[in-house]
């Protein structure tokens, strides 16, 4: 899957609040997701932040005024509107909520919204006296139920001085709203745990043993079931990845830490994907202090660590549970027999060595392997590309069941 907003036409939607800047990066953020954006201002907003700034940013014309010449013609509100993917108004002042809730069109923007059939996301950002009045909340609550999605503001300290509810989330968090926005709700209602990264098997306080996982498949997973309306989980073992924006992420390091983890887990989901790198093996004790090299290395001894996989596949009632597998040869032939032995749905499976492919890539070329026996083999794409379709599988699986 990529990014959703990418390709897509998106009206932004700019509200007289201090806020307004943040709609500047907002912009910056779609625009280089691939997206193409036309901008609408208030009145009020043109005191916040010029139109000159939008225009150059976006690389169109900005509409400021109801009334006036305009080169696509005097029904601009239904052109654009017709050419819209969906929309986003940040900030939205008490003013504009009032007027959505209430059907009023009286400028561009409300004009605009009146005659919208595409999604519209909506940012309040306020004082937060004004955001807790009976009137505003009720307007909200007006616009949720009639299909408008609310993002609604962050508690912290208001540029009044203030501190409650009212400031506007970080544009990362609004760009990903507005990314679920566009994207199909197909897995609203699953509980889904991902596991992703390596773990971490310490030998003494500065050495472990480990392996080269990234946790950019499994932190693409999450992202792309966030977005499709899923409740996400996320286990990671240690990476350098930034947790992904509505998702719960519990931090591990060893192989035993991820497995109390997943077990205390298990029965609350109904999809797993247990995406991480575990180790196999553990050293058999931990030095307190850090070894000599010559002191070390003739007696390290290892155990293996807990199966993880095998544990879930053993005790699953009626989730389904997807495996991966890295492997440097006989790919069909261990892919299987993990799918096997480990009571999977479906088995993700890669050679490692390949070009652009596995650990730490941001690209992937993997073959599936169905419990009934059906293989399909997919080629290199991106790693969120390969979530959606495994996604779109688990789908297929669950139907079938």
């Amino acid at each position: 899957m990529a990014d959703p907003v990418k390709d897509k036409h998106i009206v932004l939607g700019v509200c007289g609040g201090i806020a307004a800047y943040k709609a500047v990066n907002l912009l910056r953020v779609l625009v280089r997701s691939g997206a193409h954006i036309r901008v609408i201002m208030t009145r009020s907003a043109q005191e916040f932040v010029g139109p000159l700034t939008f225009e150059a940013l976006s690389g169109q014309p900005v509409w400021t005024h109801m009334f006036g010449k305009q080169k696509d013609g005097p029904f601009r509100h239904i052109t654009w509107a017709n050419e819209t993917d969906a929309a986003v108004i940040v900030p939205a002042t008490a003013n504009i909520i009032g007027k959505m809730a209430h059907g009023i069109a009286d400028d561009p923007l409300t004009t605009f919204v009146l005659t919208v059939q595409a999604p519209i996301l909506v940012c309040p950002s306020m004082n937060f006296q004004m955001y807790e009045n009976r009137a505003v909340q009720e307007n909200i609550k007006r616009l949720e139920q009639t299909g408008k999605k609310v993002l609604h503001p962050e508690v912290g300290a208001l540029a009044c001085g203030s501190k409650g509810p009212g400031r506007l989330p970080d544009v990362e968090v609004i760009a990903e709203g507005l990314r679920s926005l566009l994207c199909p709700q197909d897995l609203e209602g699953e509980r889904i745990l991902i596991t992703a990264g390596p773990t971490q098997e310490p030998i003494d306080p500065v050495r472990f043993i480990s392996n080269p996982s990234s946790g950019k498949m499994g932190y693409a997973l999450a992202r792309v079931a966030r977005r499709r309306g899923a409740q996400v989980l996320l286990i990671s073992g240690p990476t350098m990845l930034s947790n992904p924006q509505g998702v719960e992420v519990i931090r591990v390091r060893t192989a035993e830490d991820m497995f109390n983890a997943v077990m205390d887990h298990v029965e609350q989901t109904t999809i797993m994907v247990m995406a991480a790198a575990v180790s196999d093996w553990r050293p058999a004790g931990f030095f307190e202090h850090k070894q000599k090299k010559e002191e070390i290395a003739p007696d390290l001894r290892v155990e293996q660590t807990m199966d993880i996989l095998k544990a879930v596949g053993r005790n699953k009632k009626g989730q389904i549970l997807v495996g991966f597998a890295a492997e440097t040869q006989d790919l069909k032939e261990n892919a299987c027999g993990k799918l096997t032995a480990k009571n999977l749905d479906l088995i993700v499976a890669n050679l490692i060595g390949q070009d652009d492919s596995g650990f730490a890539s941001d690209t992937n070329q993997v073959t599936l392997f169905y419990r009934n026996g059906r293989t399909e083999a997919l080629p290199l794409m991106d790693k969120g590309a390969l979530a959606g379709i495994l996604f779109d599988r688990v789908l297929e699986i669950r139907k079938s069941v």
